[in-house]
């Protein structure tokens, strides 16, 4: 008899199809907050009006602006912007962009709480996984963030659905995970309007990483009724809403199929659905060699399937079946609609070759995921026969 917990985060609410600008100023006045600090897309802010936008709707009770967010969001960014947050006197974070400002803004939230000044201070509160298997969170005891966050996604990495948030120290090029319940946005805004100015190769992408949630939740050695569910509709939209975006961009009802996709994908990592090595070789891809986040997914995907299909061929099978594709091999499938989206699909692709796989297998040993992927990994031996699968 299947055995688990659900757990529900502390999110008031998902507004959808709003205008952006509109529904954050609905939400700040809802929750009742004068002194607004923006954590933006910098592309955003200084190509288009979407942020001057938000700006002109919420007055006076803007606090300050920060758009200085690199991908992989390195410790030093969110120091800077968490200083800027309290000398502003900040009541509520709102970050508008993608992956990483989102994950900015879940770090602000802990430095602000726990008055962290300095990068070093973050060493201490990252997750590690133990010897046995188990995990230890530090921040869980340190107690969570008064000065919350709303979210306004642009890409559909999906992390403003969780609690769980990444930065990356720069000297060791480790991407470590901070995880606490508080640091979950306390609303999500899915505008699939200001989405409209992601580039192409940035929102398929991070749909793909979306995809991936779904896939390694259905292959997961730990699976619930629930969420395959979840996993099932989410695949679903997830291939509508991609490729519909992929023939037309402007297509607004495709970038909300897509969003929506992206809110269901994550319902598996609410759940706490051990995710595989897909995703915790993208951590360490990305923050060891700076590869963006939805690429990841892409190359490394396909080949994960490949290398776990001896333990879990029957759960991949469905994959492939939920695909329209039954009887086929779903690595081949998954790698074929990738493609289809003019995604890439090797390593090779993005610029990494054999010379790095020694640094990415021993990253990803630190990696929680490697340690609930469906066929066990030992050793960055392992890590290092599916860095030559995707090859």
């Amino acid at each position: 008899m299947q055995q688990g917990i659900f757990n529900i985060l502390p999110m008031d609410r998902v507004v959808y199809g709003t205008p952006a600008a509109q529904a954050v100023a609905g939400e700040v006045e809802r929750l009742g907050a004068s002194s607004v600090f923006l954590i933006v897309s910098e592309t955003l802010a200084t190509s288009t009006d979407e942020i001057d936008r938000v700006r002109a709707a919420l007055g006076n009770r803007v606090a300050g602006t920060f758009s200085g967010v690199p991908p992989h969001v390195p410790r030093a960014a969110v120091i800077e912007a968490a200083a800027q947050a309290r000398a502003a006197g900040a009541d509520l974070i709102c970050t508008i962009g993608g992956g990483s400002v989102t994950d900015a803004g879940k770090g602000v939230q802990i430095c602000l709480a726990h008055g962290i000044t300095e990068a070093a201070g973050l060493d201490a509160l990252h997750i590690r996984p133990q010897p046995d298997g188990s995990l230890h969170n530090p921040l869980i005891a340190r107690g969570g963030p008064i000065v919350r966050q709303i979210a306004v996604p642009t890409t559909l990495s999906g992390g403003e659905f969780n609690s769980t948030g990444g930065m990356t120290d720069l000297a060791t090029h480790r991407k470590h995970a901070y995880a606490h319940p508080l640091i979950t946005p306390r609303a999500v805004i899915l505008d699939p309007a200001i989405c409209r100015h992601t580039p192409e190769w940035l929102w398929l992408s991070t749909g793909i990483r979306a995809f991936d949630h779904t896939v390694e939740a259905l292959c997961s050695k730990a699976p619930s009724a629930y969420t395959d569910g979840t996993a099932l509709h989410a695949m679903s939209l997830l291939m509508a809403g991609l490729t519909a975006c992929k023939q037309d961009g402007a297509d607004l009802e495709a970038r909300l199929t897509a969003l929506q996709g992206v809110w269901l994908s994550i319902a598996a990592v609410q759940a706490g659905i051990p995710m595989g090595a897909s995703h915790a070789m993208g951590r360490a891809l990305g923050g060891s060699c700076g590869v963006p986040h939805g690429h990841t997914s892409c190359v490394l995907l396909p080949a994960v399937m490949r290398w776990n299909r001896a333990v879990n061929a029957a759960q991949q099978a469905r994959v492939a079946a939920a695909m329209g594709r039954p009887g086929e091999e779903a690595a081949d499938v998954i790698e074929a609609f990738i493609a289809g989206l003019g995604q890439p699909v090797r390593l090779s692709q993005v610029g990494i070759g054999p010379e790095k796989f020694e640094l990415i297998a021993e990253a990803s040993m630190a990696d929680r995921g490697i340690r609930s992927n469906p066929r066990p990994i030992d050793g960055p031996a392992e890590v290092r026969q599916i860095l030559e699968l995707a090859a």
